[in-house]
């Protein structure tokens, strides 16, 4: 395997990392996080303009990358920068939903995303779901030529400004059940649909979605009747892939940050980095970032292993490794700073506080360490 990136991503990464620096200070961030939007229309449409939402589609798709080198050059320099915009709400989950079984009429959405002229998120996570993509208690019922639609979901990234909702709903079967699960797109501004936004710990925006009798027409089915789990797997695994790569950008600035402090930082007379206590917790530290550097390479790579195991199981080691290291980071660097390094104005907290965020979104180290340790019970059974 190549672990070298190509030219092509290396321009893209270059290119992204120079206008976040340029464009995208902390305290820019602060002020967009801190926005009733929670993200900036002028930024979204700058990242548009400069190809970096149509890099997470494929040439197919109208777009200008899509793989999952892509996706994790992209999200790495986000994480970088702690962007707060949609990409991962509309251009990776709701885009890959899409993209995946969406009619031409549906898949014309993409388009409107790549431009940054719509906002669209995907509404599936319920507060007793745990994580579990197949564990849905919406409920949608046929009604002749429309399906009515009653359910909560919770934590939906950008679910109060986005104009169109992906909503997985059960239209057959029971709560646990795989099969029976149906995706609906829906219109924000459908009669019964209303939403409650609010900010994350960690200044991202999410909002929770509220289905009321909401009735719309056959033709808003995306993909086929009962068989949307297929289609969730695909867009959450892309999800993933992109959380764990953002999350690799975010510990890439925290061990900078924190080499740099160590050796300026005096006491008795010397940089505090010359004492041996603090190399040792800097060095695991180090390991431990180039270990999840590994396994995001490794998921990135079997995103598009037509094995669904060795697929997923990929993922959900990227995704559990992340989980453990990011904390381990974020705890590390914020003592290693000492009482500066809880400090609103330090960017080191907030940092800390993404990846902390980052570990409970799309399943937690918990849960992806029990997947993977299923899905290779299944490997064994030769299922």
């Amino acid at each position: 395997m190549n672990f070298h990136p190509s030219d092509d991503r290396r321009m893209l990464a270059d290119s992204l990392d120079r206008y976040v620096a340029e464009q995208y200070g902390i305290e820019t961030r602060h002020r967009i996080s801190q926005s009733a939007a929670g993200y900036s229309a002028e930024q979204w449409s700058q990242f548009a303009d400069l190809g970096i939402i149509a890099a997470l589609f494929t040439e197919a798709q109208g777009g200008l990358g899509g793989t999952g080198f892509d996706i994790a050059t992209v999200f790495e320099s986000l994480g970088r920068g702690l962007v707060v915009e949609p990409f991962l709400a509309s251009a990776v989950l709701a885009g890959s939903a899409l993209t995946h079984v969406g009619t031409p009429t549906q898949q014309a959405l993409v388009d409107e995303i790549m431009a940054g002229r719509l906002i669209a998120t995907l509404a599936h996570e319920e507060a007793h779901s745990h994580h579990e993509l197949h564990r849905v208690s919406t409920r949608a019922t046929r009604d002749g030529d429309h399906y009515v639609i009653d359910g909560v979901k919770a934590v939906v990234p950008f679910g109060d400004q986005a104009a169109q909702i992906i909503v997985s709903a059960r239209t057959s079967g029971d709560v646990a059940d795989e099969a029976g699960i149906s995706l609906f797109i829906v219109p924000a501004s459908t009669p019964g649909l209303s939403t409650r936004g609010h900010t994350n710990v960690d200044g991202t925006h999410a909002a929770e979605v509220t289905l009321r009798q909401v009735r719309v027409p056959a033709t808003a089915l995306l993909g086929a009747p009962d068989q949307g789990l297929a289609t969730l797997e695909h867009a959450v695994g892309r999800g993933i892939l992109a959380l764990c790569a953002e999350s690799l950008g975010a510990m890439e600035v925290c061990k900078t940050a924190t080499v740099e402090y160590l050796q300026t930082r005096q006491q008795f007379g010397k940089a505090i980095g010359s004492f041996q206590a603090l190399q040792h917790r800097m060095a695991d530290l180090l390991l431990g970032i180039e270990q999840t550097r590994s396994a995001v390479i490794n998921a990135a790579a079997a995103l598009e292993d037509p094995d669904r195991i060795t697929r997923e199981r990929a993922l959900s080691a990227a995704k559990y490794t992340v989980g453990a290291t990011g904390a381990r980071v974020a705890e590390e660097c914020i003592q290693l700073h000492g009482g500066i390094g809880m400090t609103w104005e330090l960017p080191m907290p907030h940092y800390a506080k993404r990846l902390v965020m980052i570990d409970h979104q799309l399943g937690d180290e918990d849960h992806h360490l029990a997947r993977y340790s299923a899905l290779g019970l299944l490997n064994d059974a030769g299922a």
